[in-house]
């Protein structure tokens, strides 16, 4: 595997950096961790500027030191037997530099920090992670916690949804873990007003088949999904529940005090190559633990699986 692992040395990504040491990734895995850096002008934020600030040298300095020493922290945390520990420093805009470099490196797996802010940290999605999310070439997760042990499936029966779901069935580092895979009912609950007497009670009742027709679906889903999961070796378990799917899911999360959110999304109608879908989008925001997201043709089976090599370098 090839997992791309971006840092800024603040406390978030301290817990990205933590998460990716702590899996037991496969033999052969390649870890590239990068940190990207502005330019020198919009790190005074001040791009528009026709002479640079006096002291942009100096501010441009300090970070690359800080940067360097995060990198090379993030380097020793991560070696093990096994598998090749690398790091970067890349210029430009911090979320393009990231999104580009996984792309020319192929990577299979983006890992970052949610970088929220204060009291607020474990319910904000900084603006860097949002947009590496939303333009990534592969799976992104967005890491809350240094833990993974239980992890929440969020399966619509979507393209999207079952790649997802192979990739929990194909990585090893997801074996034995427990899975709850749950999907979610959303049907409206019809409006009486303007109703001729007595037909409420009709819409009532087809409204009532339609819920129990659309649970039994979904219960037959997440069970061939569980199936396919527990022939892979992990441990799972599965619900179907009622209700908005984006705060179902957190709230499901929340209660099975699971440490990951998988879920798939197909993105925004006309856009799905630019931004995620709102449920996805809204789950990132609200979620409780780290979340990774898969979007459709993002996961290349065959490619995460293979050894990316033991060789390890510095290139920072």
């Amino acid at each position: 595997m090839r997992v791309l692992l971006a840092i800024d040395g603040s406390a978030s990504s301290d817990r990205a950096r933590d998460l990716v040491a702590g899996i037991d990734w496969p033999e052969g895995t390649m870890i590239r961790v990068v940190a990207a850096l502005e330019h020198a002008a919009e790190l005074a934020g001040l791009p528009w500027l026709p002479v640079p600030p006096p002291d942009e040298s100096e501010i441009e300095s300090s970070l690359i030191r800080r940067y360097q020493t995060a990198l090379e922290a993030a380097e020793r945390i991560l070696e093990r037997p096994g598998r090749g520990v690398e790091s970067l420093l890349l210029r430009g805009r911090p979320a393009s530099a990231i999104v580009d470099e996984a792309r020319d490196w192929r990577a299979d797996l983006i890992v970052l920090g949610n970088r929220g802010h204060g009291q607020f940290e474990t319910m904000l999605l900084g603006s860097v992670s949002a947009e590496v999310v939303d333009h990534a070439p592969c799976p992104v997760l967005v890491a809350r916690s240094p833990k993974l042990r239980a992890i929440l499936l969020a399966d619509d029966g979507s393209e999207g949804a079952k790649e997802a779901a192979d990739l929990l069935a194909e990585w090893p580092i997801f074996e034995g873990l427990r899975v709850t895979v749950l999907s979610v009912s959303e049907v409206a609950i019809p409006w009486s007003a303007g109703m001729a007497p007595g037909l409420y009670d009709q819409v009532m009742e087809t409204y009532a088949e339609s819920v129990q027709e659309a649970r039994r679906e979904l219960a037959a889903l997440v069970s061939a999904t569980a199936d396919r999961l527990s022939d892979a070796g992990l441990v799972t378990s599965v619900e179907v529940r009622d209700g908005d799917p984006a705060p179902t899911i957190v709230k499901a999360a929340t209660e099975h005090g699971a440490d990951l959110i998988v879920m798939g999304t197909r993105g925004l109608t006309g856009l799905s190559r630019i931004l995620l879908g709102s449920v996805a989008r809204n789950v990132l925001i609200h979620a409780p633990c780290s979340v990774l997201i898969v979007r459709e043709h993002t996961f290349e089976p065959q490619r995460a699986t293979e050894g990316a090599g033991a060789s390890a370098g510095t290139t920072a």
